[in-house]
């Protein structure tokens, strides 16, 4: 049987088709492969601590889904009014649910607000201060979100284990975002603080990392300083979650996950249009950076970080291969069995595993 098994899996891959009594496979000439519904479990390298910690917040999950939605009432096609009245009450709301508190109260930082160059912003240093070797270095976080929300609560979870762990001081920037403001928005305000940062530090100093839709920004600020400001790079940066595409390619990961989260196709990542429009123009490479080899061929030192159930698994995978096609120093870690943005759960082994990794890379690439 497991000869047999194996024949049909060769006979897939080589021939394009094979079936028995049990499952059709079948790839059109196109390309498209037709995969019958099958049955994704837990990855066997997780380890118990992990299962544990998400099976318990799988749970807890559903509780705060339900209690959010009556504390905080959200329609499902909000007016620009709708999202931005609604910003206060969730702000309030994350601030008591159990991610933020395991975040604060495992990582002892102090937090100062600062306004830099017009641009509102947290400043996070950890408790015990920050250590010698970073008294000249500073990292810029920019926070997960979609360009739609996270500021002031995802990002503090963002920023607050990296400058406890690292010493160093993180500056998280409350860019702005959709619906009230568009793309290059975010790009221009990384742009504000990080000039003014530069009157105060050496670029080979400083460091700038994102998750998620603050991963795409940093390669949309690093296109920005290239192309519209003349600035000089950034020592290294954190590309985690996302990278340089566009945010609803057609990938292999996009499909996949999106098949296992239930849906026909791709994601309907129409969350992303109240900031980059109805109508974005992806072919500009200050949108998409990996458009422009010129631009990419310039990253500084690059860390990508992201995980096999991923919708941007593909993109953080096929980012990084063009970044070392074109001799730019890249590192990529991939996770297993988890999802987007897996590193805003601190209770997981494998996100504190990804922290150290962050800290390690900055240490070894910034001045």
């Amino acid at each position: 049987m497991k000869l047999k098994i194996y024949l049909q899996l060769f006979l897939l891959a080589t021939l394009g088709a094979c079936s028995n009594k049990h499952h059709e496979f079948s790839i059109k000439e196109n390309g498209t492969i037709h995969v019958p519904a099958y049955i994704l479990p837990e990855s066997s390298f997780l380890s118990d601590e992990s299962r544990a910690v998400i099976k318990r917040q799988r749970e807890e999950e559903k509780k705060l889904s339900k209690q959010w939605s009556v504390v905080c009432p959200l329609p499902e096609n909000p007016s620009k009014e709708q999202i931005l009245a609604n910003e206060d009450c969730s702000r309030e709301h994350f601030y008591t649910t159990a991610l933020y508190r395991n975040a604060i109260n495992r990582y002892d930082v102090n937090m100062e607000i600062d306004t830099i160059n017009g641009v509102y912003t947290e400043v996070f240093t950890p408790a015990g201060g920050v250590k010698e070797e970073n008294r000249d270095r500073v990292l810029i976080s920019l926070h997960s979100g979609a360009f739609l929300y996270g500021s002031r609560t995802a990002s503090r979870v963002e920023s607050i284990p990296i400058a406890s762990i690292g010493g160093i001081k993180v500056i998280s920037i409350d860019y702005r975002m959709g619906p009230k403001h568009q793309f290059p928005a975010a790009s221009e305000d990384v742009a504000a603080v990080y000039k003014a940062l530069l009157k105060t530090y050496k670029p080979e100093n400083i460091g700038i990392y994102g998750y998620a839709a603050g991963g795409a920004l940093t390669t949309q600020a690093l296109a920005w300083f290239l192309k519209k400001e003349n600035l000089p790079l950034p020592g290294a940066v954190g590309i985690i979650c996302m990278a340089a595409a566009e945010p609803r390619p057609k990938t292999d990961s996009m499909h996949m996950v999106s098949a296992t989260l239930g849906y026909n196709g791709i994601a309907p990542f129409t969350v992303f249009e109240p900031y980059y429009g109805t109508n974005p123009n992806f072919e500009d490479p200050l949108l998409v950076p990996l458009n422009s080899k010129e631009i990419l061929s310039k990253f500084p030192p690059s860390l990508l970080i992201v995980s096999t159930r991923d919708f941007h698994l593909s993109s953080v995978v096929y980012t990084h291969t063009q970044l070392v096609k074109l001799g730019v120093e890249a590192e990529l870690h991939v996770w297993e069995g988890l999802g987007h943005v897996f590193l805003a759960n601190t209770e997981l082994p494998e996100s504190r595993e990804a922290y150290q990794v962050i800290v390690n890379f900055f240490n070894k690439h910034l001045d």
